[in-house]
């Protein structure tokens, strides 16, 4: 009956955090997207205050005592600060430089991204079925974003860019979170500051700091209302992150992430007018039945594994 009882509860905060992570990650593409095309602010300018706001919202958790900071070695979260940056500057570029709809596709090549890293570095094995459901998704990604009629270069590379860095980030975080036996809040509470004294240095050489575009500019109330709730949101977008791929795993993630991109498409198309071709809506198809093969499959693999746990004498 306890057992019963303490899986409930572990079932009910995954769920909780699924759902968070699910308002927040919409919440913050769209702000984002807003704050790109109506007030032009300066991408890596606006991850520095996510990273900041993120590091003083855990800072305000440990004085409530949300959480116990735990003391760890800079160097062995140096890669993980390193990748942190990557991630969020490229996928803001990749949103900035693509339609809503090319950029949370592109997004869905993070799982098998994913799975090649884990593979090769981590030898870890996946069944044939599960790979060959990465055929239809990559293949759906492709013909939206070759079709995107504001299809562009440099928002391609960006988004590429973004995937690779993303697939590290996340494998790491989940590796970090077992080795040096921590939980979601006290991994980010110590990356978050470093990451953010790794991206200050380097945001004078892309972006101006004073006058028309620069991040000490003169904004308008509204514009840094809308960044300050995008900072306020990142926070919460990453505490999720991190607490969602330390208590499931990278791929649980990436697989529950891609239904996220229907309603962020729909989205999409209200607020910016995104337009959307033929080949397109056949790719978002495609991606979108690999997704749904690949997590039948799983949920599959994962109840034969409990079963055999079970029959076991």
């Amino acid at each position: 009956m306890a057992y019963r009882i303490s899986n409930i509860v572990s079932n009910s905060r995954i769920v909780t955090g699924l759902v968070a992570n699910l308002l927040s990650s919409i919440c913050i593409v769209f702000i984002n997207k807003w704050i790109y095309v109506h007030y032009g602010f300066p991408n890596m300018s606006l991850t520095l205050i996510h990273f900041v706001v993120t590091w003083l919202g855990l800072y305000v958790c440990q004085k409530l005592d949300v959480f116990a900071p735990k003391r760890l070695q800079p160097t062995k979260i140096i890669l993980l600060a390193l990748s942190f940056c990557g991630f969020v500057v490229f996928t803001n570029l990749s949103l900035q430089n693509n339609t809503i709809g090319t950029y949370q596709l592109a997004k869905a090549m993070t799982t098998p991204v994913i799975i090649v890293i884990q593979t090769v570095y981590y030898k870890k094995t996946f069944s044939t079925k599960i790979k060959m459901t990465l055929i239809p998704i990559t293949l759906g990604v492709l013909l939206n974003s070759y079709y995107d009629v504001k299809f562009n270069f440099l928002g391609i590379l960006f988004a590429t860019l973004g995937v690779f860095v993303t697939s590290l980030y996340q494998v790491w975080v989940g590796a970090k979170q077992h080795e040096l036996q921590v939980n979601s809040m006290q991994l980010l509470y110590y990356q978050a500051p470093m990451s953010s004294a790794i991206l200050l240095p380097c945001v004078p050489f892309f972006e101006p700091f004073t006058g028309e575009g620069g991040v000490f500019g003169p904004w308008s109330v509204p514009a840094l209302g809308m960044v300050l709730l995008s900072g306020l949101i990142a926070f919460l977008v990453n505490l999720s992150i991190y607490w969602i791929i330390g208590n499931t795993s990278p791929v649980t993630y990436n697989m529950f992430g891609h239904f996220k991109f229907c309603i962020t498409l729909l989205g999409g198309y209200a607020l910016f007018q995104d337009q959307l071709t033929l080949n397109q809506g056949v790719g978002i198809l495609c991606t979108l039945a690999g997704i749904l093969a690949y997590t039948h499959f799983k949920l599959s693999e994962q109840e034969e594994g409990k079963s055999k746990l079970v029959q076991r004498p």
